[in-house]
């Protein structure tokens, strides 16, 4: 059976500028801060808190990988905290120009994730008991992500 997917939300979350920890023994380790932004989606929206942060380190391939963690507040006030783990790569050219601070296409390059999503108790608890996934793109300042649960 193929499952399908539906829209949970998309979000906007802005950055500070990135943190270069250095060379790891599993690549180059940088932090991005998360400053904030906004979600919104057919269940439900709100926004993102700072303080939350994207943990990276691109590996010897090329590869980065992302894992970050946040908070949203819904418009109900209830903070639930999300872990995305996932990859972005794509051709040479094109992440040199994202990392020049263009604005790319995000069809140019592969940036997809998966999401975790805890919940209290309530009226989003069912978070908890689903599987979604990620596309994202990534700006100057910014990343968009358009998060999908699994049906």
């Amino acid at each position: 059976m193929q499952p399908e997917l539906a829209l949970l939300f998309e979000a906007s979350a802005t950055l500070g500028p990135a943190l270069t920890v250095g060379p790891t023994p599993a690549g180059i380790r940088r932090v991005v801060p998360i400053t904030g932004g906004t979600f919104e989606g057919p269940q439900l929206r709100g926004t993102i808190l700072a303080g939350g942060a994207d943990w990276q380190y691109v590996r010897a391939d090329g590869v980065l990988v992302v894992e970050a963690q946040y908070l949203l507040r819904t418009t109900d006030e209830v903070l639930i905290q999300v872990h995305n783990s996932g990859l972005r790569h794509g051709p040479a050219e094109v992440l040199e120009r994202i990392a020049q601070g263009e604005d790319v296409d995000p069809r140019e390059y592969y940036f997809r994730a998966i999401p975790t999503l805890i919940a209290p108790a309530g009226r989003y608890e069912w978070l908890n008991r689903r599987v979604f996934i990620c596309s994202a793109a990534r700006f100057v300042r910014a990343v968009r992500l358009w998060v999908y649960q699994l049906l």
